[in-house]
């Protein structure tokens, strides 16, 4: 008979343990606020542009355009956080957007449609990195890695919520009272939470673990082709959230249901914020990339519902099923994409994980939009999105490896001094 005690089972993890751990409220409330223009500014523009006499299409393509461009330079500031520090890239990015927010109205007398496409195209260039960022700071922030994935969890989760409050802020201040009000307090909140976040210690300390490798070595290894195929399965993933927006609009528009259009997509991110919640409060079995294709199949399970074009109840519950499993896929891809980038490149490589996603929901928005009068196609396309993000995953299972534990051990021991991250 042993005398040696069985060891004690690790405490449970609970959100009120991650979010009294030192700065995390502040980093996910200040990301959170910071963040909150990226749903609201594509709707203010749009609103803008149509009170003043422009026309939607002006203000759709205007609105497309922040959202493209805002996307298509995260690679570059993940890459300049990566050099030089996260507050040198935060703080004057979050003023130029701001400043061009609140400047957008001046352009209809000054200078026309073409100044307009220029400040809002600028607009979208400027927009801080908080998510990129955020997501480099855990590390440091959380040593226990326990701790670290129901941050990731819960930080993933909460994104969705932001194109659901985002767009009713703008709509209630429009209301109220213009749009020229909601664009100046997008400006205010942009500028408010990014300074919450890079003037937070964690946030003015990071530096990213110095490399031994050389620069093309660095080069090779983020352009791996792990990397390259976790990317394009994101790809997928964004497609079918596209495909999801614009369907929400025909099933509105069909069933004569205006706020279709806007439950759809809030019963997805509501999803997607529970999923993360349950994610989060408990350590699973496995490998990441196992969890990471587990997850990607049921994301592809939930939208199948939808071919059967089941009516309004229905469609908004059925959609909430992929939309939890959304943070799961998210969540995995991030660690994946931790383990898999070299050590120095870590913001770029978040970057380039949100450009993914980015790109591919505005493919699917684009071909939804042209199939919104097929009903069963229109349907069918967040499956199709969901099928090639599964697909590209099984064909990249052996590549993205066993990453279901701390990677490559650069998280093992708490950082001492200055906070750096893998």
């Amino acid at each position: 008979m042993s005398l040696t005690a069985p060891p004690a089972p690790a405490p449970r993890i609970t959100y009120g343990a991650v979010l009294g751990s030192p700065y995390v409220a502040r980093l996910l409330g200040g990301t959170l606020t910071g963040r909150l223009p990226n749903g609201m500014a594509p709707v203010a523009i749009l609103l803008w542009a149509t009170t003043s006499g422009h026309g939607i299409a002006f203000g759709g393509l205007l609105s497309a355009l922040y959202g493209l461009s805002s996307a298509l330079v995260q690679p570059v500031k993940g890459r300049l956080m990566d050099r030089h520090g996260q507050s040198v890239v935060h703080l004057p990015a979050a003023v130029l957007n701001s400043a061009l927010l609140v400047a957008l109205p001046l352009a209809g007398p000054c200078g026309g449609p073409g100044l307009a496409t220029a400040i809002v195209v600028a607009g979208g260039l400027t927009t801080p990195p908080l998510e990129a960022g955020l997501r480099a700071l855990w590390p440091s922030v959380l040593p226990d890695p326990r701790l670290r994935h129901a941050a990731l969890a819960l930080d993933t989760g909460t994104q969705g919520l932001l194109y659901i409050a985002g767009p009713l802020l703008v709509a209630a201040l429009a209301s109220a009272y213009n749009p020229v009000v909601a664009l100046a307090a997008t400006a205010v909140l942009g500028l408010f939470g990014t300074a919450v976040v890079a003037l937070a210690p964690p946030s003015r300390r990071w530096r990213p673990t110095a490399s031994t490798s050389s620069y093309s070595t660095e080069v090779r290894r983020l352009t791996s082709p792990a990397l390259v195929l976790l990317f394009v399965s994101l790809t997928g993933t964004g497609f079918a959230i596209g495909a999801m927006n614009v369907w929400s609009i025909a099933m509105a528009e069909h069933h004569e249901q205006d706020m279709l259009s806007g439950i759809i997509p809030a019963a997805f991110s509501t999803g997607s914020f529970l999923g993360g919640l349950l994610y989060g409060r408990r350590t699973w079995k496995g490998t990441t990339a196992d969890r990471l294709i587990t997850a990607g199949a049921v994301f592809l399970a939930g939208w199948l519902p939808l071919v059967a074009l089941p009516g309004p109840l229905a469609a908004t519950v059925a959609v909430a099923v992929p939309g939890a499993f959304l943070t799961v896929v998210v969540a995995c891809a991030y660690v994946t994409t931790d383990a898999l980038a070299p050590a120095g490149r870590t913001s770029e490589a978040y970057a380039w994980l949100i450009l993914s996603i980015g790109v591919g929901q505005s493919a699917g928005t684009a071909l939804a939009g042209r199939l919104a009068e097929q009903p069963l196609a229109s349907a069918a396309l967040p499956a199709a999105g969901a099928a090639l993000a599964l697909a590209v995953l099984l064909a990249a299972r052996r590549r993205l490896g066993p990453t279901g534990q701390l990677p490559r051990g650069r998280h093992r021991r708490p950082l001492r001094g200055r906070h750096k991250t893998p």
